[in-house]
C-alpha cells in the first residue's frame, strides 16, 4: 500500500471520545481505532491497530482531563503512531444539524456558532460533539474539519412525517421530528446497495439496536420515517432512556411529584429503559444472564416496543420487503433478533435459526416473504468517507 495521508474521525460523547485513523488513499483502510473513556473522573486511553492488537495505552488516575485535554492527548498519540505521516483532515460526528445542515460541511468558527445554537435541541450530545472541534481549531486551525450529522439522513422524510400536531409557529421555529442515528442508517443502506442492490431499493425497516435504539423506514435507501423525533429520547425503549412517553407523565412528575426539570432529565436519560425496568443493568448481556423476573420483564418490554414500532413503520411504508438488524444488540444478540422476528411473523418473515447465529447476511429462510438480515454498521467509516469526499470537492 502506497503511503498517503490520513483521515482522523472523532466521535465524542459525554465521558468518552472514540476515534479512528484511516488511510486517505483509495482503499480507505483502517489504521488504528481507540478511545479515551472516563473523561473527567480517571481517563483511560487505549488504541488498537486494524488487527485488534493494543498498540498504546495510558491511564491518568490523578488527572481529570476534560474534552479539550483528551483531544490533545489523542492528537499527540496519533502523531506518534503515524510517525510523520500527515493528517489531512478531521471528521466529526455531530448529532444535530437542525433543518439547515443536510450534508457534511467544512467547519469554521462561524459554523461552530451555528451548531452551538442547536445545543438546546441536543443538550446532552451537541456540546460534547463540538468540544474536540474547538480544541482542534485552537491547536491546528490550518487542518480541515468536516462535520457529519446524525440528523441529515432523515431530511428526505415527507413533511407529514416530520410534523407534530402543534401550533404552526412552533413547527416553523424548529419543533419537529428530526430523527437520529442517521450516520448508521446511511452506512447500512450504502452497504446494502453494494451487496444487495435489489433489497436496498425496496421497503426496509432498519433496526439500530444498542444502548441507544431506534428504527428507520427506508424506501430505495431514503428515510421515510423514524422512531426518534425531536430528541434522541423518543421512540424505542433503550439502555437507560424511556423512549416514547405520554407527555402527561412529565406534567404529573413536575406538578404532583415536585420534580425539577433537571431531575426529570436525569430520569429520562439515565435512569429509565432497561436499567429502570430491571433495576439491574442497562446491558442486555447482563439481563440475559440474570434469573431475576425483572430482567425478563425488561427484555420483554424492549422486544414488545420494537415489534409495535415495526408495525407502525410498515404502515408508513405501505408494506415491508426486509428487516435489517444493526448496532451492538442488533448485530450480536441472536435471542433478541429471534424474539422480535417471532413478533413479526404476521408480516411474512420466517427466521432460519441456524443462520440467526451468524454475524452478517440473511437470517431468514429461503421461502420467507419478508427477508431478515444482519448488516454491521460502521459510523466512523461513514464519517471518514464523507470527510474524504469533502476534501476532494474543496
Amino acid at each position: 500500500m502506497t503511503e498517503t495521508g490520513c483521515i482522523v474521525v472523532l466521535n465524542a460523547g459525554s465521558s468518552s471520545i472514540k476515534f479512528a485513523l484511516y488511510d486517505a488513499g483509495a482503499d480507505g483502510a483502517l489504521l488504528y481505532r481507540g478511545q479515551i473513556e472516563r473523561i473527567g473522573v480517571g481517563p483511560h486511553l487505549e488504541v488498537r491497530d486494524a488487527a485488534g492488537k493494543t498498540v498504546a495505552e495510558r491511564k491518568w488516575p490523578d488527572r481529570a482531563l476534560d474534552h479539550h485535554g483528551a483531544t490533545a492527548e489523542i492528537m499527540a498519540h496519533g502523531q506518534a503512531l503515524l510517525a510523520g505521516r500527515p493528517v489531512l483532515a478531521f471528521g466529526h460526528r455531530v448529532v444535530h444539524g437542525g433543518t439547515k445542515f443536510v450534508a457534511p460541511v467544512r467547519i469554521d468558527r462561524a459554523i461552530v456558532s451555528e451548531l452551538e445554537s442547536l445545543v438546546p435541541l441536543a443538550p446532552l450530545h451537541q456540546p460534547h460533539n463540538l468540544a474536540p472541534v474547538a480544541a482542534i481549531l485552537d491547536a491546528a486551525p490550518h487542518l480541515p474539519q468536516i462535520a457529519c450529522f446524525d440528523t441529515a439522513f432523515h431530511r428526505t422524510q415527507p413533511m407529514l412525517a416530520q410534523e407534530f400536531a402543534l401550533p404552526r409557529e412552533l413547527t416553523a421555529g424548529g419543533v419537529r421530528r428530526y430523527g437520529f442515528h442517521g450516520l448508521s442508517y446511511d452506512f447500512v443502506t450504502k452497504r446494502l446497495r453494494a451487496t444487495q442492490p435489489a433489497l436496498a431499493e425496496g421497503k426496509l425497516v432498519i433496526a439500530h439496536l444498542g444502548n441507544g435504539a431506534s428504527l428507520c423506514a427506508t424506501n430505495d435507501g431514503r428515510s421515510i420515517a423514524s422512531t426518534m423525533g425531536f430528541t434522541a429520547l423518543d421512540g424505542l425503549m433503550m439502555g437507560t432512556r424511556a423512549g416514547a412517553l405520554d407527555p402527561g407523565v412529565l406534567l404529573y412528575l413536575a406538578q404532583q411529584r415536585g420534580m425539577s426539570f433537571a431531575a426529570i432529565e436525569d430520569l429520562l436519560y439515565r435512569r429509565s429503559g432497561l436499567l429502570g425496568v430491571s433495576g439491574i443493568s442497562s446491558d442486555m448481556r447482563t439481563l440475559r444472564a440474570s434469573s431475576e423476573p425483572a430482567a425478563r420483564e425488561a427484555i420483554d418490554l424492549f422486544v414488545y416496543r420494537i415489534v409495535r414500532e415495526i408495525g407502525s413503520l410498515a404502515a408508513a411504508l405501505g408494506g415491508v420487503d426486509g428487516i435489517v438488524f444493526t448496532a451492538g444488540i442488533g448485530e450480536n444478540d441472536a435471542a433478541t433478533r429471534a424474539e422480535i422476528l417471532e413478533g413479526c411473523r404476521w408480516l411474512g418473515v420466517a427466521l432460519d435459526p441456524a443462520l440467526n447465529h451468524t454475524c452478517e447476511g440473511r437470517i431468514s429462510t429461503d421461502g420467507s416473504t419478508v427477508s431478515a438480515w444482519i448488516v454491521p454498521t460502521d459510523e466512523e467509516r461513514m464519517i471518514a468517507q464523507y470527510t474524504s469526499s469533502a476534501l476532494a470537492s474543496s
